[in-house]
């Protein structure tokens, strides 16, 4: 059952309740269903987190003590699958590191996790981190990758952004399905934002990949797609 979120008093000796403006104010206008209410918002911890995935295949992020519930629009899904099919398809024959998809949970900082909805991680940092030893990693992947959805605020991926360069990611690509564009920031200020007819590219951290971003948003009904249309690799 929820309980009622609150926050200590300044005497440490009682709780009162947060609100939804409470809320708003922290995280953004983001739909007050994505924030999880049991255990309370200051209070989770990452094994609330881990629970949630074990028991009710929910996807959650953590921030400030709080479960923020990671969700994705159906054509947002597809979107993340074809870059991360792309990325994988490249890495198969370029042994650079690994992808992950949409349920890849990170450790970022000691108390935050981030699940991007796609994301690069070098050979280099694998081995330096507990990938293979935790049910979350602690590392900041190299390239990080989200689909922008409605339930996304404007806070919430601005504090996204600057989590990520702060702790070591090099890129992020933010990708908007509705405008059918693709930001690629390579810092928190700079930014360069791709159309259709454009192909994003990643010399740094990935030599000779190149993906059409027509490509990204393919029309799933569409009879036969274009020749042009196809990830590069």
């Amino acid at each position: 059952m929820s309980t009622i979120p609150t926050l200590p008093t300044s005497s440490g000796t009682e709780r009162v309740p947060l609100t939804l403006v409470d809320l708003a104010n922290r995280f953004g206008e983001i739909p007050p269903a994505r924030i999880c209410m049991d255990p309370p918002p200051g209070e989770a911890t990452e094994a609330d987190l881990l629970h949630y995935s074990d028991h009710d295949n929910r996807l959650f992020e953590l921030v400030d003590g709080t479960l923020i519930e990671k969700t994705m629009g159906t054509f947002e899904a597809l979107v993340a699958l074809t870059i991360a099919t792309a990325l994988n398809n490249y890495l198969k024959t370029n042994r650079l590191g690994v992808a992950l998809g949409s349920d890849g949970q990170l450790k970022i900082k000691p108390d935050l996790i981030r699940v991007p909805d796609v994301c690069f991680i070098s050979r280099e940092r694998l081995k330096a981190s507990d990938f293979l030893k935790v049910a979350i990693a602690s590392v900041s992947p190299n390239l990080a990758i989200e689909v922008i959805s409605r339930s996304n605020s404007k806070r919430e991926m601005s504090e996204k952004l600057n989590e990520y360069f702060e702790t070591g990611t090099e890129e992020v690509w933010y990708v908007y399905p509705e405008k059918k564009e693709l930001h690629q920031y390579t810092a928190i200020d700079q930014c360069q934002v791709m159309q259709e007819n454009e192909a994003v590219t990643s010399s740094r951290l990935l030599p000779g990949f190149s993906l059409l971003i027509a490509s990204i948003f393919v029309d799933p009904l569409a009879d036969e797609p274009t020749a042009s249309s196809g990830p590069q690799g």
